[in-house]
Protein backbone atom coordinates (compact mmCIF):
# COMPACT_ATOMS: atom_id res chain seq x y z
CA UNK A 1 0.00 0.00 0.00
CA UNK A 2 1.44 3.61 -1.14
CA UNK A 3 1.82 5.65 1.92
CA UNK A 4 0.83 9.56 0.92
CA UNK A 5 3.37 11.48 3.42
CA UNK A 6 3.14 14.70 4.37
CA UNK A 7 5.96 17.16 3.40
CA UNK A 8 7.89 16.93 6.46
CA UNK A 9 7.87 13.59 6.65
CA UNK A 10 9.55 13.48 3.12
CA UNK A 11 12.16 15.96 4.00
CA UNK A 12 13.03 13.83 6.66
CA UNK A 13 13.75 10.41 4.98
CA UNK A 14 17.68 11.11 5.50
CA UNK A 15 18.76 12.49 8.22
CA UNK A 16 20.81 16.02 7.54
CA UNK A 17 23.95 14.18 9.01
CA UNK A 18 23.73 10.68 6.68
CA UNK A 19 22.65 13.45 3.90
CA UNK A 20 26.42 15.09 3.58
CA UNK A 21 27.79 11.56 4.08
CA UNK A 22 25.80 9.92 1.21
CA UNK A 23 26.94 12.66 -1.08
CA UNK A 24 30.11 12.37 -0.47
CA UNK A 25 30.00 9.02 -0.65
CA UNK A 26 28.24 9.59 -3.99
CA UNK A 27 30.63 12.42 -5.37
CA UNK A 28 33.66 9.41 -4.13
CA UNK A 29 32.27 6.90 -6.22
CA UNK A 30 31.53 9.24 -8.84
CA UNK A 31 35.07 10.26 -8.95
CA UNK A 32 36.67 7.16 -8.79
CA UNK A 33 34.67 5.87 -11.99
CA UNK A 34 35.36 8.97 -13.79
CA UNK A 35 39.16 9.38 -13.21
CA UNK A 36 39.69 5.52 -13.61
CA UNK A 37 41.34 4.14 -16.89
CA UNK A 38 41.39 7.83 -17.78
CA UNK A 39 43.31 7.88 -20.58
CA UNK A 40 43.32 4.01 -21.60
CA UNK A 41 41.34 5.05 -24.66
CA UNK A 42 42.80 6.91 -27.43
CA UNK A 43 42.09 10.67 -28.33
CA UNK A 44 40.06 11.12 -31.28
CA UNK A 45 39.62 14.05 -33.83
CA UNK A 46 37.52 16.34 -31.58
CA UNK A 47 39.65 15.98 -28.45
CA UNK A 48 43.01 16.88 -30.54
CA UNK A 49 41.32 20.22 -31.77
CA UNK A 50 40.36 20.70 -27.76
CA UNK A 51 44.66 20.07 -27.51
CA UNK A 52 45.79 22.07 -30.05
CA UNK A 53 43.81 25.16 -29.72
CA UNK A 54 44.22 25.24 -26.19
CA UNK A 55 47.93 25.17 -26.54
CA UNK A 56 47.37 28.03 -28.58
CA UNK A 57 48.65 26.42 -31.31
CA UNK A 58 47.26 25.88 -34.87
CA UNK A 59 46.46 22.91 -37.09
CA UNK A 60 47.50 24.68 -40.33
CA UNK A 61 51.48 24.14 -38.73
CA UNK A 62 51.34 20.46 -40.71
CA UNK A 63 52.12 20.81 -44.37
CA UNK A 64 49.81 19.69 -46.57
CA UNK A 65 50.78 17.65 -49.97
CA UNK A 66 53.89 17.08 -48.55
CA UNK A 67 55.89 13.91 -47.15
CA UNK A 68 56.40 14.87 -43.12
CA UNK A 69 57.87 12.98 -39.85
CA UNK A 70 55.87 12.19 -36.82
CA UNK A 71 57.14 14.86 -35.14
CA UNK A 72 55.88 17.30 -37.53
CA UNK A 73 52.86 15.73 -37.57
CA UNK A 74 52.62 15.61 -33.93
CA UNK A 75 53.86 19.51 -33.84
CA UNK A 76 50.70 21.01 -32.65
CA UNK A 77 50.87 19.45 -29.54
CA UNK A 78 54.01 20.42 -28.54
CA UNK A 79 53.54 22.57 -24.98
CA UNK A 80 53.63 26.73 -26.02
CA UNK A 81 55.04 28.93 -23.71
CA UNK A 82 54.68 31.76 -25.80
CA UNK A 83 50.88 31.61 -26.30
CA UNK A 84 47.83 33.06 -24.40
CA UNK A 85 44.17 34.08 -23.55
CA UNK A 86 44.77 36.05 -27.02
CA UNK A 87 46.11 33.46 -29.14
CA UNK A 88 43.48 31.00 -27.54
CA UNK A 89 40.29 33.19 -28.70
CA UNK A 90 41.43 34.46 -31.73
CA UNK A 91 42.47 30.58 -33.20
CA UNK A 92 38.65 29.55 -32.17
CA UNK A 93 37.16 32.26 -34.09
CA UNK A 94 39.16 31.48 -37.11
CA UNK A 95 39.40 28.14 -37.33
CA UNK A 96 36.71 26.11 -35.32
CA UNK A 97 32.84 26.42 -34.27
CA UNK A 98 32.87 26.74 -30.61
CA UNK A 99 32.52 29.33 -28.50
CA UNK A 100 36.19 29.87 -26.16
CA UNK A 101 35.50 29.63 -22.66
CA UNK A 102 36.32 26.10 -21.88
CA UNK A 103 39.00 26.54 -24.48
CA UNK A 104 40.84 29.43 -22.08
CA UNK A 105 39.73 27.64 -18.82
CA UNK A 106 41.98 24.30 -20.66
CA UNK A 107 44.64 26.99 -21.44
CA UNK A 108 45.02 27.99 -17.99
CA UNK A 109 44.55 24.34 -16.59
CA UNK A 110 47.40 23.38 -18.57
CA UNK A 111 49.63 25.55 -17.09
CA UNK A 112 49.10 24.33 -13.34
CA UNK A 113 50.74 20.83 -14.32
CA UNK A 114 54.64 20.18 -15.07
CA UNK A 115 55.47 19.52 -18.24
CA UNK A 116 55.80 15.76 -18.39
CA UNK A 117 57.07 15.43 -22.07
CA UNK A 118 57.37 16.48 -25.75
CA UNK A 119 53.88 16.60 -26.23
CA UNK A 120 51.01 17.49 -23.97
CA UNK A 121 49.66 14.86 -21.32
CA UNK A 122 46.18 13.38 -22.12
CA UNK A 123 45.93 12.82 -18.51
CA UNK A 124 46.22 16.75 -18.03
CA UNK A 125 43.33 17.41 -20.97
CA UNK A 126 40.89 14.75 -19.55
CA UNK A 127 41.66 15.40 -15.74
CA UNK A 128 39.81 19.19 -16.06
CA UNK A 129 36.36 17.42 -18.48
CA UNK A 130 36.27 14.62 -15.21
CA UNK A 131 36.62 16.78 -12.83
CA UNK A 132 33.79 19.27 -13.66
CA UNK A 133 31.76 15.54 -14.00
CA UNK A 134 32.41 14.71 -10.42
CA UNK A 135 30.86 18.54 -9.92
CA UNK A 136 27.88 17.56 -11.62
CA UNK A 137 27.02 14.66 -8.75
CA UNK A 138 26.50 17.67 -6.21
CA UNK A 139 25.04 19.72 -8.86
CA UNK A 140 22.59 17.49 -9.97
CA UNK A 141 21.66 16.92 -6.11
CA UNK A 142 20.72 20.50 -5.18
CA UNK A 143 18.76 21.11 -8.24
CA UNK A 144 16.66 18.14 -7.30
CA UNK A 145 16.88 19.44 -3.88
CA UNK A 146 15.47 22.93 -5.00
CA UNK A 147 12.93 21.11 -7.22
CA UNK A 148 11.18 18.58 -4.70
CA UNK A 149 12.74 20.00 -1.09
CA UNK A 150 13.12 16.71 -0.57
CA UNK A 151 16.44 15.04 0.47
CA UNK A 152 15.61 11.63 -0.32
CA UNK A 153 14.63 12.08 -4.24
CA UNK A 154 18.01 14.60 -4.32
CA UNK A 155 20.10 11.73 -3.09
CA UNK A 156 18.53 9.43 -5.48
CA UNK A 157 19.00 11.75 -8.38
CA UNK A 158 22.84 12.46 -7.23
CA UNK A 159 23.68 8.44 -6.70
CA UNK A 160 22.40 8.28 -10.45
CA UNK A 161 24.52 10.90 -11.75
CA UNK A 162 27.61 9.55 -10.14
CA UNK A 163 27.24 5.73 -11.79
CA UNK A 164 25.26 7.35 -15.38
CA UNK A 165 27.18 5.49 -18.13
CA UNK A 166 26.62 8.66 -20.26
CA UNK A 167 28.05 11.41 -17.80
CA UNK A 168 31.37 8.90 -17.33
CA UNK A 169 31.44 8.96 -20.95
CA UNK A 170 31.09 12.66 -21.34
CA UNK A 171 33.55 13.09 -18.47
CA UNK A 172 36.22 10.77 -19.81
CA UNK A 173 36.48 12.86 -23.04
CA UNK A 174 39.02 16.11 -23.14
CA UNK A 175 35.66 18.03 -24.25
CA UNK A 176 33.78 20.99 -22.97
CA UNK A 177 30.63 18.51 -22.77
CA UNK A 178 30.70 18.91 -18.27
CA UNK A 179 30.87 22.18 -18.39
CA UNK A 180 27.99 22.98 -20.59
CA UNK A 181 26.09 20.34 -18.11
CA UNK A 182 26.99 23.00 -14.93
CA UNK A 183 25.13 25.58 -17.12
CA UNK A 184 22.15 23.76 -17.38
CA UNK A 185 22.17 22.48 -13.79
CA UNK A 186 22.36 25.91 -12.94
CA UNK A 187 19.98 27.58 -15.91
CA UNK A 188 17.45 24.87 -14.68
CA UNK A 189 17.23 25.49 -11.22
CA UNK A 190 16.44 29.58 -11.83
CA UNK A 191 13.98 28.02 -14.10
CA UNK A 192 12.31 26.17 -10.82
CA UNK A 193 12.79 28.71 -8.58
CA UNK A 194 11.12 31.27 -11.05
CA UNK A 195 8.27 28.98 -11.83
CA UNK A 196 7.41 29.00 -8.36
CA UNK A 197 7.70 32.17 -7.36
CA UNK A 198 5.17 32.90 -10.11
CA UNK A 199 2.86 29.68 -9.12
CA UNK A 200 2.59 31.54 -5.64
CA UNK A 201 2.27 34.85 -6.87
CA UNK A 202 5.48 36.11 -5.18
CA UNK A 203 7.88 38.56 -6.86
CA UNK A 204 10.67 37.10 -8.66
CA UNK A 205 14.43 38.60 -6.68
CA UNK A 206 16.20 40.30 -8.88
CA UNK A 207 18.93 38.63 -7.87
CA UNK A 208 17.57 36.08 -9.15
CA UNK A 209 16.63 37.72 -12.68
CA UNK A 210 20.53 38.89 -13.04
CA UNK A 211 22.43 35.51 -11.94
CA UNK A 212 19.86 33.43 -14.62
CA UNK A 213 21.11 36.45 -17.45
CA UNK A 214 25.08 35.39 -16.05
CA UNK A 215 24.25 31.57 -16.17
CA UNK A 216 23.16 31.54 -19.56
CA UNK A 217 25.52 33.76 -20.67
CA UNK A 218 28.29 31.56 -19.78
CA UNK A 219 26.69 28.49 -21.10
CA UNK A 220 26.37 29.81 -24.69
CA UNK A 221 30.01 30.78 -24.23
CA UNK A 222 30.50 27.16 -23.81
CA UNK A 223 28.74 25.18 -26.29
CA UNK A 224 26.03 26.94 -28.71
CA UNK A 225 24.25 24.06 -28.88
CA UNK A 226 23.14 25.49 -24.78
CA UNK A 227 20.54 27.61 -27.07
CA UNK A 228 18.39 24.27 -27.09
CA UNK A 229 18.09 24.48 -23.41
CA UNK A 230 17.30 28.36 -23.18
CA UNK A 231 14.36 27.60 -25.93
CA UNK A 232 13.50 24.80 -24.25
CA UNK A 233 13.39 26.47 -21.01
CA UNK A 234 11.11 29.07 -22.81
CA UNK A 235 8.48 26.83 -23.97
CA UNK A 236 8.32 25.57 -20.40
CA UNK A 237 7.98 28.79 -18.94
CA UNK A 238 4.88 30.24 -21.78
CA UNK A 239 3.30 26.63 -21.96
CA UNK A 240 2.94 26.25 -17.15
CA UNK A 241 2.41 30.03 -17.20
CA UNK A 242 -0.26 29.86 -19.98
CA UNK A 243 -2.58 27.54 -18.51
CA UNK A 244 -1.95 28.50 -15.06
CA UNK A 245 -2.80 32.20 -15.52
CA UNK A 246 -4.68 31.93 -18.52
CA UNK A 247 -7.88 34.16 -17.04
CA UNK A 248 -6.43 35.28 -14.18
CA UNK A 249 -3.84 38.01 -14.55
CA UNK A 250 -2.67 39.78 -11.11
CA UNK A 251 -0.82 42.93 -11.11
CA UNK A 252 2.19 40.11 -9.08
CA UNK A 253 2.48 38.04 -12.57
CA UNK A 254 3.00 40.97 -14.51
CA UNK A 255 5.89 42.12 -12.54
CA UNK A 256 7.30 38.59 -12.84
CA UNK A 257 6.72 38.64 -16.50
CA UNK A 258 8.44 41.54 -16.85
CA UNK A 259 11.43 40.01 -14.91
CA UNK A 260 11.33 37.18 -17.26
CA UNK A 261 11.40 39.29 -20.00
CA UNK A 262 14.43 41.11 -18.86
CA UNK A 263 16.05 37.50 -18.88
CA UNK A 264 15.03 36.63 -22.08
CA UNK A 265 16.05 39.94 -23.67
CA UNK A 266 19.41 39.48 -21.77
CA UNK A 267 20.47 36.13 -22.81
CA UNK A 268 19.80 37.27 -26.27
CA UNK A 269 21.53 39.73 -25.80
CA UNK A 270 24.57 37.61 -25.39
CA UNK A 271 23.51 35.12 -28.09
CA UNK A 272 23.07 37.96 -30.57
CA UNK A 273 26.97 39.39 -29.52
CA UNK A 274 28.30 36.15 -30.17
CA UNK A 275 27.00 35.86 -33.63
CA UNK A 276 28.19 39.01 -34.80
CA UNK A 277 31.45 38.20 -33.19
CA UNK A 278 31.71 34.86 -34.81
CA UNK A 279 29.74 34.90 -38.07
CA UNK A 280 31.55 37.53 -40.12
CA UNK A 281 34.57 35.27 -39.77
CA UNK A 282 32.98 32.04 -41.27
CA UNK A 283 30.88 30.12 -38.95
CA UNK A 284 32.40 26.74 -38.23
CA UNK A 285 34.82 26.53 -41.94
CA UNK A 286 32.43 23.77 -42.96
CA UNK A 287 33.10 21.63 -39.82
CA UNK A 288 29.67 20.83 -39.49
CA UNK A 289 29.45 18.68 -42.68
CA UNK A 290 28.92 15.56 -41.16
CA UNK A 291 25.75 15.94 -40.00
CA UNK A 292 24.36 14.43 -42.74
CA UNK A 293 20.97 16.13 -44.61
CA UNK A 294 18.17 13.29 -44.38
CA UNK A 295 18.49 12.75 -48.14
CA UNK A 296 18.35 9.24 -47.91
CA UNK A 297 15.67 6.93 -46.25
CA UNK A 298 17.81 5.84 -43.94
CA UNK A 299 18.68 8.76 -42.49
CA UNK A 300 15.29 9.97 -42.41
CA UNK A 301 13.86 6.72 -40.12
CA UNK A 302 17.36 6.60 -37.85
CA UNK A 303 16.87 10.03 -36.05
CA UNK A 304 14.45 8.47 -33.13
CA UNK A 305 16.45 5.08 -32.92
CA UNK A 306 19.55 7.65 -32.26
CA UNK A 307 17.70 9.27 -29.37
CA UNK A 308 16.73 5.81 -27.99
CA UNK A 309 20.46 4.96 -28.00
CA UNK A 310 21.13 8.03 -26.12
CA UNK A 311 18.47 7.67 -23.38
CA UNK A 312 19.62 4.00 -22.37
CA UNK A 313 22.79 4.53 -21.39
CA UNK A 314 22.02 7.63 -19.18
CA UNK A 315 20.40 4.85 -16.79
CA UNK A 316 22.43 1.39 -17.75
CA UNK A 317 24.64 0.31 -20.45
CA UNK A 318 26.13 -3.44 -21.03
CA UNK A 319 29.01 -4.77 -22.63
CA UNK A 320 27.36 -4.28 -25.78
CA UNK A 321 30.54 -3.65 -27.94
CA UNK A 322 32.17 -6.46 -26.75
CA UNK A 323 34.25 -8.77 -29.29
CA UNK A 324 32.48 -11.47 -27.63
CA UNK A 325 28.84 -11.88 -29.84
CA UNK A 326 27.54 -14.31 -27.26
CA UNK A 327 28.26 -11.42 -24.27
CA UNK A 328 26.77 -8.75 -26.98
CA UNK A 329 23.44 -10.87 -26.96
CA UNK A 330 23.14 -11.51 -23.42
CA UNK A 331 24.13 -8.05 -22.84
CA UNK A 332 21.30 -6.54 -25.05
CA UNK A 333 18.60 -9.37 -23.88
CA UNK A 334 19.56 -8.59 -19.88
CA UNK A 335 19.10 -4.37 -20.72
CA UNK A 336 15.55 -5.18 -22.97
CA UNK A 337 14.39 -7.38 -19.71
CA UNK A 338 15.32 -4.34 -17.66
CA UNK A 339 13.93 -1.57 -19.74
CA UNK A 340 10.38 -3.46 -19.98
CA UNK A 341 10.23 -3.14 -16.56
CA UNK A 342 11.89 0.60 -15.99
CA UNK A 343 9.57 2.37 -18.09
CA UNK A 344 6.40 1.59 -17.25
CA UNK A 345 7.62 1.66 -13.22
CA UNK A 346 9.46 5.11 -13.30
CA UNK A 347 5.73 6.17 -15.37
CA UNK A 348 4.01 5.10 -12.65
CA UNK A 349 6.24 6.76 -10.35
CA UNK A 350 5.56 10.24 -11.73
CA UNK A 351 1.52 9.82 -12.08
CA UNK A 352 1.92 9.04 -8.18
CA UNK A 353 4.19 12.23 -8.01
CA UNK A 354 1.12 14.50 -10.41
CA UNK A 355 -1.21 13.41 -7.45
CA UNK A 356 0.91 15.06 -5.04
CA UNK A 357 0.66 18.70 -4.71
CA UNK A 358 4.65 19.16 -3.60
CA UNK A 359 5.63 17.59 -6.84
CA UNK A 360 3.33 18.20 -9.59
CA UNK A 361 5.08 21.92 -9.80
CA UNK A 362 8.60 20.05 -10.31
CA UNK A 363 7.38 17.61 -11.91
CA UNK A 364 5.93 19.27 -14.82
CA UNK A 365 8.81 21.36 -15.41
CA UNK A 366 10.88 18.86 -15.79
CA UNK A 367 8.57 16.72 -18.54
CA UNK A 368 7.68 20.00 -20.56
CA UNK A 369 10.97 21.09 -20.52
CA UNK A 370 12.46 17.25 -21.93
CA UNK A 371 9.78 17.58 -24.21
CA UNK A 372 10.86 20.82 -25.54
CA UNK A 373 14.48 19.87 -25.95
CA UNK A 374 13.74 16.53 -27.58
CA UNK A 375 11.27 18.36 -30.23
CA UNK A 376 13.41 20.88 -30.83
CA UNK A 377 16.10 17.96 -32.09
CA UNK A 378 13.23 16.43 -34.09
CA UNK A 379 12.48 20.05 -35.94
CA UNK A 380 16.08 21.06 -36.80
CA UNK A 381 16.25 17.16 -37.98
CA UNK A 382 13.37 16.94 -39.78
CA UNK A 383 12.34 20.50 -40.92
CA UNK A 384 15.99 22.19 -41.12
CA UNK A 385 17.28 18.81 -42.21
CA UNK A 386 20.44 18.73 -40.09
CA UNK A 387 20.68 15.62 -38.09
CA UNK A 388 21.28 16.41 -34.41
CA UNK A 389 20.50 13.29 -32.97
CA UNK A 390 23.53 11.59 -34.91
CA UNK A 391 25.80 12.88 -31.81
CA UNK A 392 24.62 11.27 -28.47
CA UNK A 393 26.91 14.27 -26.72
CA UNK A 394 24.65 16.91 -27.93
CA UNK A 395 21.62 15.50 -25.08
CA UNK A 396 23.67 17.12 -22.75
CA UNK A 397 21.04 19.88 -23.29
CA UNK A 398 18.60 17.96 -21.16
CA UNK A 399 20.81 15.04 -19.59
CA UNK A 400 20.80 16.41 -16.10
CA UNK A 401 16.78 16.97 -16.26
CA UNK A 402 16.56 13.05 -17.29
CA UNK A 403 18.66 12.35 -13.98
CA UNK A 404 16.55 14.32 -11.53
CA UNK A 405 12.65 12.80 -13.27
CA UNK A 406 14.16 9.26 -13.20
CA UNK A 407 15.67 10.03 -9.52
CA UNK A 408 12.19 11.76 -8.40
CA UNK A 409 9.94 8.61 -9.60
CA UNK A 410 12.21 6.39 -7.82
CA UNK A 411 11.77 8.35 -4.65
CA UNK A 412 8.29 9.05 -4.94
CA UNK A 413 8.08 5.20 -4.88
CA UNK A 414 10.45 4.66 -2.34
CA UNK A 415 8.38 3.76 0.85
CA UNK A 416 5.58 2.10 -1.68
CA UNK A 417 5.27 -1.87 -0.48
CA UNK A 418 2.59 -3.95 -1.98
CA UNK A 419 1.93 -7.35 -1.30
CA UNK A 420 3.25 -9.68 -3.96
CA UNK A 421 1.40 -12.38 -5.86
CA UNK A 422 0.82 -15.57 -3.59
CA UNK A 423 0.55 -18.05 -6.08
CA UNK A 424 3.84 -17.40 -7.72
CA UNK A 425 5.70 -17.16 -4.19
CA UNK A 426 4.85 -20.70 -3.58
CA UNK A 427 5.73 -21.95 -6.98
CA UNK A 428 9.04 -23.72 -6.40
CA UNK A 429 10.40 -24.00 -10.21
CA UNK A 430 13.14 -22.99 -12.36
CA UNK A 431 11.07 -22.24 -15.18
CA UNK A 432 12.75 -19.04 -16.01
CA UNK A 433 9.11 -17.47 -17.25
CA UNK A 434 8.24 -17.98 -13.97
CA UNK A 435 11.32 -16.46 -12.12
CA UNK A 436 11.29 -13.52 -14.68
CA UNK A 437 7.68 -12.95 -13.39
CA UNK A 438 8.47 -13.53 -9.83
CA UNK A 439 10.75 -10.77 -10.46
CA UNK A 440 9.51 -8.56 -12.25
CA UNK A 441 6.57 -8.53 -8.82
CA UNK A 442 9.01 -8.00 -6.40
CA UNK A 443 10.57 -5.14 -8.42
CA UNK A 444 6.81 -3.72 -8.89
CA UNK A 445 5.87 -3.99 -4.91
CA UNK A 446 9.18 -3.12 -3.38
CA UNK A 447 10.27 1.08 -4.20
CA UNK A 448 13.31 0.24 -1.87
CA UNK A 449 14.06 -2.59 -4.21
CA UNK A 450 13.30 -1.40 -7.04
CA UNK A 451 15.70 1.87 -6.34
CA UNK A 452 18.46 -0.10 -5.43
CA UNK A 453 18.32 -2.40 -8.64
CA UNK A 454 18.35 0.28 -11.26
CA UNK A 455 21.08 2.03 -9.41
CA UNK A 456 23.11 -1.04 -9.53
CA UNK A 457 22.19 -1.59 -13.44
CA UNK A 458 23.65 2.22 -13.74
CA UNK A 459 26.84 0.93 -11.45
CA UNK A 460 27.62 -1.90 -14.48
CA UNK A 461 26.90 0.82 -16.51
CA UNK A 462 29.33 2.89 -15.20
CA UNK A 463 31.95 -0.06 -15.21
CA UNK A 464 31.38 -0.89 -19.21
CA UNK A 465 32.24 2.43 -20.11
CA UNK A 466 35.76 2.44 -17.56
CA UNK A 467 37.00 -0.96 -19.29
CA UNK A 468 36.00 0.39 -22.67
CA UNK A 469 32.89 -2.31 -23.59
CA UNK A 470 30.59 0.82 -23.94
CA UNK A 471 31.18 3.98 -25.26
CA UNK A 472 34.17 3.58 -27.24
CA UNK A 473 35.92 5.85 -29.45
CA UNK A 474 34.83 6.54 -33.13
CA UNK A 475 39.07 5.94 -33.77
CA UNK A 476 40.62 3.01 -32.73
CA UNK A 477 44.58 4.10 -34.12
CA UNK A 478 46.13 1.37 -31.92
CA UNK A 479 44.22 -1.22 -33.22
CA UNK A 480 45.70 0.20 -36.98
CA UNK A 481 48.93 0.17 -35.26
CA UNK A 482 48.72 -3.21 -34.13
CA UNK A 483 48.17 -4.28 -38.40
CA UNK A 484 50.72 -2.45 -39.11
CA UNK A 485 53.37 -4.25 -36.46
CA UNK A 486 52.20 -7.49 -38.12
CA UNK A 487 52.54 -6.67 -41.57
CA UNK A 488 54.97 -4.44 -42.67
CA UNK A 489 58.30 -5.08 -43.57
CA UNK A 490 59.24 -2.06 -45.47
CA UNK A 491 59.45 1.65 -44.25
CA UNK A 492 55.86 2.70 -44.55
CA UNK A 493 54.12 5.64 -45.80
CA UNK A 494 50.89 6.82 -43.91
CA UNK A 495 48.66 8.32 -46.77
CA UNK A 496 45.34 10.03 -46.35
CA UNK A 497 43.27 13.02 -47.93
CA UNK A 498 42.45 15.96 -46.56
CA UNK A 499 39.79 18.60 -46.34
CA UNK A 500 40.16 19.72 -42.90
CA UNK A 501 41.40 19.82 -39.16
CA UNK A 502 39.34 16.57 -39.04
CA UNK A 503 41.48 14.18 -40.97
CA UNK A 504 44.67 16.12 -39.29
CA UNK A 505 43.04 14.57 -36.02
CA UNK A 506 42.84 11.72 -37.49
CA UNK A 507 46.37 11.09 -38.20
CA UNK A 508 47.27 12.72 -35.20
CA UNK A 509 45.81 9.51 -33.38
CA UNK A 510 48.07 7.49 -34.78
CA UNK A 511 50.50 9.78 -34.59
CA UNK A 512 50.13 9.89 -31.16
CA UNK A 513 49.64 6.33 -30.48
CA UNK A 514 53.08 5.63 -32.66
CA UNK A 515 54.90 7.84 -29.95
CA UNK A 516 53.26 5.99 -27.49
CA UNK A 517 54.51 2.85 -28.50
CA UNK A 518 57.79 3.82 -29.26
CA UNK A 519 58.52 0.59 -31.50
CA UNK A 520 58.08 1.50 -34.89
CA UNK A 521 60.34 3.16 -36.96
CA UNK A 522 60.91 4.79 -41.12
CA UNK A 523 56.34 5.74 -40.62
CA UNK A 524 56.46 9.18 -42.99
CA UNK A 525 52.85 10.78 -43.37
CA UNK A 526 51.17 12.70 -46.71
CA UNK A 527 47.77 14.46 -46.15
CA UNK A 528 46.74 15.59 -49.17
CA UNK A 529 44.54 18.43 -49.62
CA UNK A 530 41.56 17.84 -51.74
CA UNK A 531 38.66 20.27 -52.25
CA UNK A 532 36.04 17.72 -53.75
CA UNK A 533 36.09 14.28 -53.37
CA UNK A 534 37.42 11.51 -55.86
CA UNK A 535 39.40 14.48 -57.69
CA UNK A 536 42.07 13.15 -60.38
CA UNK A 537 44.38 15.93 -58.65
CA UNK A 538 44.58 13.84 -55.82
CA UNK A 539 45.23 10.45 -57.37
CA UNK A 540 48.15 12.18 -59.33
CA UNK A 541 49.81 13.74 -56.13
CA UNK A 542 49.85 10.42 -54.44
CA UNK A 543 51.56 8.90 -57.61
CA UNK A 544 53.85 11.78 -58.00
CA UNK A 545 55.12 11.86 -54.13
CA UNK A 546 55.44 7.97 -54.30
CA UNK A 547 57.40 7.66 -57.19
CA UNK A 548 59.88 10.34 -55.56
CA UNK A 549 60.47 8.40 -52.59
CA UNK A 550 63.03 5.79 -51.82
CA UNK A 551 61.71 2.18 -52.39
CA UNK A 552 61.32 -0.89 -51.67
CA UNK A 553 58.30 0.96 -49.88
CA UNK A 554 54.75 -0.09 -48.38
CA UNK A 555 51.79 2.53 -48.87
CA UNK A 556 49.07 2.64 -46.46
CA UNK A 557 46.23 4.66 -47.29
CA UNK A 558 44.29 5.45 -45.25
CA UNK A 559 40.38 7.47 -45.16
CA UNK A 560 41.31 7.85 -48.69
CA UNK A 561 38.95 9.32 -51.33
CA UNK A 562 40.24 9.36 -54.10
CA UNK A 563 41.15 6.94 -56.83
CA UNK A 564 44.45 5.04 -56.60
CA UNK A 565 46.84 4.62 -59.02
CA UNK A 566 50.34 3.94 -58.43
CA UNK A 567 52.75 2.23 -60.90
CA UNK A 568 54.96 -0.87 -59.77
CA UNK A 569 53.06 -0.97 -56.21
CA UNK A 570 51.02 -4.09 -56.27
CA UNK A 571 47.68 -3.95 -53.33
CA UNK A 572 47.61 -6.66 -50.78
CA UNK A 573 44.65 -8.43 -50.88
CA UNK A 574 44.59 -10.37 -47.41
CA UNK A 575 41.89 -10.00 -45.30
CA UNK A 576 42.93 -7.12 -42.84
CA UNK A 577 40.83 -6.66 -39.73
CA UNK A 578 38.04 -4.08 -39.94
CA UNK A 579 39.02 -1.11 -37.55
CA UNK A 580 36.52 2.10 -36.33
CA UNK A 581 37.51 5.26 -38.36
CA UNK A 582 40.27 4.11 -40.41
CA UNK A 583 39.69 2.36 -43.63
CA UNK A 584 42.80 1.64 -45.25
CA UNK A 585 44.40 -0.22 -47.89
CA UNK A 586 48.00 -1.82 -47.97
CA UNK A 587 50.30 -1.52 -51.03
CA UNK A 588 54.05 -3.00 -51.42
CA UNK A 589 55.81 -0.62 -53.61
CA UNK A 590 59.34 -2.53 -55.11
Amino acid sequence: MLKLQSSKQWVSQVSQVNDWVLLCLWVFLGSILRFANLTAKPPWTDEFATMVFSLGNNFTSVPLNQVISLDTLLQPLSLNPDANIGDVVSLLLREDNHPPLYFVLVHLWVKLFPSSGEYVDVWVMRSLPALLGVLSIPAVYFLAKIAFRSRLIAQISAALMAVSSYGIFLAQEARHYTLAILFVIFSLSCLVVSLRHLYQQTLIPLWLVFSWILINSLGLSVHYFFCLTLVAEAITLGILSYFKFQQNVSASLQRNLIRILLVIVGTTTTGLIWMFVVIPQGYGNNMITWIHPLSHILYAISPPFQLLAVWVPMISLLPVESDSIPIVILSGLILLLFFIWFIPYINRGIKTGMQLNQFRLPLLILMTFIGGVISLFLIITYVIGQDLTRAARYSFTYFPAVMVLVGASLGILWNEVKPENIILQQQKTLNPLILLRKLYDKLNSNGKLACTAVWVMGFLGAITVMVNLGYQKYYRPEQFISVIKETASQPVLIATTHKSLVQTGEMMGIGLELHRQSELENISFLLIHQEQDNSPETTDKLQQTVEKLSHPLEVWTVNFIAPIDLKNCTVDVKNHPYIDGYGYKRYICN
